[in-house]
């Protein structure tokens, strides 16, 4: 030990003895006593809720081996969707257990090489075919699914612990017919055209992640990172949860209180000097804006894409922006 002048002396030392020995204490606790002392948050019979403690929701994890989670890419994954989960899943680490608990490996239509946001290349580890059966699977915002796809989602969906979309990935997990008639959340600039396009799904506005079931939705971006950290607080508890958030320095509250996003509950007001896509619910720039003219009014889109979203309905997004 390095004796130095600037080694911490008296109540000091006391001071940082303790806290070591408490950070020990949590650190070493058995996982089953890590269990028992705090259950993880919230009840799947209750979507969206509270997240105060409750029972009935953890996931046993299997006695021997590791959990895999299949990590589903297309062309344009949103990097922090996937990556963010992945951060989390990757940096878990069980007391009096030497191996990952976690085993992750990406899987997409083909191995061929794929673009992330940003321009990223990555190769799948795994085909459709070939993948191994996850126990879990991310679904992050991407390209438009193939029916092979859609397919390769339900089947395995009836054997997962847990579906989790994040952000615009509850698109792909809605299109399966999975989501019907249950609970889900996206990215909040996707709320009106999620609603439009699934009104057969409960859409919960301000909701960090919503759980129904094995399936589960996260809002947008970092609230998968959420989503992630109550999924290894189901399957190992409170405190596994609580050191992986530490260890990545995360300091979001997020996957403790699902309803944390209520600052996106409301939606914002298109005005004449602030005008937002219809279909978005983003700013956007009047001068330069593709625009479109329904009923003697004048609407605006961020892009040639919601221009054309909202010219094969506007009565859909004029009713859903009355109604909210």
């Amino acid at each position: 030990m390095n004796k130095g002048k600037n080694m911490p002396k008296g109540n000091e030392l006391l001071g940082r003895a303790v806290e070591f020995a408490l950070i020990a204490a949590i650190a070493f606790l058995p996982v089953g006593k890590v269990r028992a002392s705090s259950g993880p948050v919230g009840a799947t019979s209750s979507p969206g809720g509270s997240g105060q403690n409750g029972k009935g929701d953890s996931l046993t994890p299997p006695a021997q081996g590791r959990i895999p989670i299949g990590f589903l890419l297309s062309e344009g994954a949103v990097m922090i969707d996937f990556s963010g989960p992945w951060e989390v899943f990757q940096d878990v680490m069980i007391p009096g257990r030497a191996d990952p608990p976690f085993r992750l490996y990406t899987v997409a239509e083909t191995t061929h090489p794929i673009h992330a946001s940003g321009g990223m290349t990555i190769i799948p580890d795994y085909n459709l075919e070939k993948a191994p059966a996850p126990k879990v699977i991310i679904i992050p915002a991407q390209s438009e699914p193939t029916a092979a796809v859609l397919d390769w989602i339900r089947k395995s969906t009836k054997n997962t612990d847990v579906t989790m979309s994040v952000c615009t990935g509850a698109f792909v997990l809605a299109k399966t017919g999975l989501l019907s008639g249950k609970a889900a959340t996206t990215y909040h600039g996707a709320f009106v055209r999620f609603a439009t396009q699934f009104p057969d799904i409960q859409l919960k506005r301000g909701a960090r992640f919503v759980e129904d079931g094995n399936l589960a939705t996260a809002g947008g971006l970092s609230s998968g990172i959420d989503l992630a950290l109550r999924v290894v607080e189901r399957y190992y508890g409170r405190e596994v949860a609580q050191k992986t958030a530490y260890n990545l320095e995360y300091q979001g509250q997020g996957w403790m209180d699902r309803n944390s996003n209520q600052i996106y509950a409301t939606t914002p007001v298109s005005t004449a000097e602030h005008p937002l896509c219809p279909v978005c619910q983003m700013d956007v720039d009047p001068a330069t804006a593709p625009k479109s003219l329904f009923k003697g009014k004048t609407y605006y889109f961020c892009s040639q894409d919601d221009k054309k979203t909202f010219d094969a309905a506007p009565d859909k997004f004029v009713d859903a922006g009355k109604q909210r």
